[in-house]
């Protein structure tokens, strides 16, 4: 490999998080152009995971790492939400271990397709990829950053991942573990719910999260204005035979 050459990949290594996806866009950026880039795959610096997408030669990549190139170089809204943001920030930690391992939920903006390399590599978990314009074209509220040690990602924050297992749930997630998950969430911030339920589309998910909450009790409901939330008209039912909530309008199983 010729003096040049080595130069540019060695910027490439110390511009590149270790442990993370790059992709085809981004090695340009880096002044790595298609011809290139086979270079260093056949000198062994480099190995594809995919159509355009790379990793350091013999590193391991998981779902973050992948998920970070999707954020970072490609600009898509993609982001751990629900039951994975909640598990992440240790608000599920009380559930059975079998049901934190082995699946990943994340959400995306509707119609924002996830990159055949992603979908296709194998992350060694089961990713459940959900497209919906549930909080509207702006996907921003209710994020925040996690660290992941090499590199951080955006992720759902506890306010906006509790409402969006309350979308999950009854067809994709439990009521019950949704119930267990909501008792121990005492400390959200009011003003991010607030704005999160204001921005909010899916009646049922707003009418099931506040249902909960005021099961539970929780202090932080207080400083809600519940009068700027549309709840919608109509009756939602999780299932047949439940419990009718008269104020939400709402079944729940019993």
């Amino acid at each position: 490999m010729g003096r040049q050459n080595r130069s540019i990949i060695n910027n490439l290594l110390r511009n590149w998080p270790k442990n993370t996806v790059a992709v085809s866009s981004w090695f340009g950026g880096q002044g790595v152009y298609r011809q290139l880039a086979g270079t260093y795959v056949r000198s062994e610096w480099i190995e594809r995971i995919g159509q355009g997408a790379f990793k350091r030669a013999g590193e391991n990549i998981d779902w973050s790492g992948g998920l970070y190139t999707l954020q970072t170089q490609s600009g898509l809204s993609v982001h751990p939400a629900g039951k994975t943001a909640l598990e992440l920030q240790g608000n599920a930690h009380y559930l059975p271990a079998n049901l934190r391992q082995g699946k990943i939920v994340l959400f995306g903006s509707k119609n924002e397709k996830l990159p055949g390399w992603f979908r296709s590599y194998k992350w060694g978990v089961a990713v459940r990829y959900v497209m919906t314009g549930l909080f509207g074209k702006d996907p921003v509220p209710g994020l925040t950053i996690y660290n992941f040690g090499n590199y951080e990602i955006k992720i759902s924050s506890p306010e906006r991942a509790a409402l969006e297992l309350c979308y999950d749930v009854p067809i994709m997630e439990s009521f019950d573990e949704l119930d267990q998950i909501m008792s121990g969430l005492t400390t959200l911030r009011p003003q991010m719910v607030q704005d999160l339920l204001e921005k909010c589309g899916s009646v049922k998910a707003k009418r099931l999260f506040m249902y909960l909450a005021e099961k539970h009790n929780h202090s932080w409901i207080k400083k809600l204005n519940l009068e700027k939330v549309n709840f919608g008209t109509g009756k939602r039912s999780l299932c047949n035979n439940g419990r009718y909530d008269s104020k939400y309008k709402i079944v729940v199983p019993k």
